[in-house]
């Protein structure tokens, strides 16, 4: 318990931030974990109702993240104008919107319509993370931010195991098992009906979703939070850019995080096409093993936020990547349940990643903490890139082990970060004991 207290204090060891705001900003980091990881398994489920290729299945990701690099730095600017609360409030509304949307969308049967539900849901997860993100690291003592940051992170991926557990019961579990070949071959009164039921299933828990969002929504309107932030309301946009990019730290933190989510979601999207491949099962049986994953990226969540009362971040940030970089290269070259082990493996290796990263580049950024913020959640525009790639050489080469090259070529440059930033904090050390 003093440990949990430490993390939330002042330098004073009085506590700073009350704890049902902190509990409340934290649900979200479980909800936004909730969209992630039930949007990811959406490329497997149209894939089958849509007979598309992995490229195409890809434009998922395309929409959901592609949304976050948008809208990442105009939430910072009116973050700035207003308050990290404002930011929740407008990002968690258009969350709600986005959810709602589903249920048109699988009237029309349009997989556009979808893309654009998609777009518009992860519009409000950028606004949202990139306010509750920094909030967090404000709730306290900036020397156990990143902590801080970790702890809150730890219900993320409680929120991506909730969301493949729903998919694998209410969307996998639904879909027809006619094949591509056997679906070309129905007539188009057969493979309507057949494609509306598995579109309702997509539908139901996005609605259910929206529906229980909007009474947090109400919640939050209602509920008194600290502002967290002494920075200047003013929006000095361009001087503020220009002095982020002189901060090598700041924008190795920012390339490394655009590689360190494509990473992640590179080998998310395709677990379950891989097992599916290595272990000869369906849809629902294979988001078994992406369920696995996503318990062990939790367990070392927390296990990583212990460690670092030993570790430095960086350190533990350049061991992860190259036991990573290990993990992946095993899974290219292995086949059956090694492999499949192994792609499990790499989900603990990823655990601390993102908000380690998050916490080490927006280290002494100051006034401009709200716009850097939202440079390291534009970086999650990644997820949109790199899975792409992925998926045109999957189905270039016919092989999803080559096509995890991709993510094993992002770790090495995500270790490579973690020794920057470990010589950057020595350096900075150096030169405040130097000066005393």
């Amino acid at each position: 318990m003093s440990e949990i207290k430490k993390i939330f204090s002042d330098e004073s060891g009085g506590l700073r931030a009350p704890i049902v705001p902190f509990m409340l900003i934290t649900s979200l980091f479980f909800m936004w974990g909730l969209a992630n990881n039930l949007t990811d398994t959406l490329l497997a489920a149209f894939k089958r109702i849509m007979s598309l290729s992995d490229f195409q299945t890809s434009w998922i990701q395309v929409a959901f993240y592609g949304s976050y690099f948008c809208l990442a730095l105009p939430a910072a600017v009116f973050i700035k104008r207003f308050t990290y609360k404002s930011g929740v409030l407008l990002g968690l509304g258009l969350y709600v919107l986005g959810a709602l949307l589903f249920y048109p969308a699988s009237g029309a049967m349009q997989y556009g319509f979808f893309l654009v539900s998609l777009f518009v849901l992860a519009g409000g997860l950028s606004i949202l993370e990139t306010a509750a993100n920094p909030y967090i690291i404000a709730m306290g003592d900036p020397k156990t931010g990143t902590r801080r940051l970790n702890l809150a992170q730890s219900f993320n991926p409680i929120g991506s195991i909730s969301g493949v557990v729903i998919s694998k019961f209410f969307i996998l579990s639904n879909l027809d098992r006619a094949s591509a070949q056997e679906r070309a071959e129905m007539s188009a009164d057969q493979l309507q009906s057949i494609q509306q039921a598995e579109l309702s299933a997509v539908m139901g828990p996005y609605v259910t979703i929206g529906v229980l969002l909007l009474v947090l929504w109400i919640v939050i309107a209602a509920r008194k939070m600290p502002k967290a932030s002494t920075e200047s309301t003013n929006i000095d946009l361009w001087p503020t850019i220009k002095r982020l990019v002189k901060r090598k730290n700041y924008v190795g933190g920012v390339v490394a995080q655009f590689f360190y989510v494509g990473a992640q979601i590179c080998v998310w999207s395709f677990t379950i096409r891989y097992v599916m491949q290595e272990l000869d099962v369906v849809e629902a049986t294979a988001s078994n093993y992406y369920i696995a994953a996503l318990i062990v990226f939790t367990l070392f969540r927390f296990i990583n936020t212990w460690l670092m009362k030993y570790f430095r971040p960086a350190n533990l940030l350049m061991g992860s990547a190259m036991l990573g970089v290990i993990s992946t290269l095993l899974v290219i070259v292995g086949s059956g349940m090694f492999g499949v082990v192994a792609l499990i493996a790499i989900s603990g290796f990823m655990s601390l990643m993102f908000p380690t990263i998050f916490g080490l580049a927006s280290e002494g950024l100051g006034q401009d903490t709200k716009i850097g913020s939202s440079g390291l959640i534009m970086a999650i525009g990644g997820g949109a890139a790199l899975p792409a790639l992925m998926g045109w050489i999957s189905d270039t080469t016919g092989s999803i082990h080559t096509a995890y090259w991709v993510p094993l070529a992002c770790f090495i440059l995500i270790a490579g970060y973690g020794f920057l930033s470990s010589r950057y904090n020595l350096e900075k050390a150096t030169a405040e004991t130097e000066s005393v």
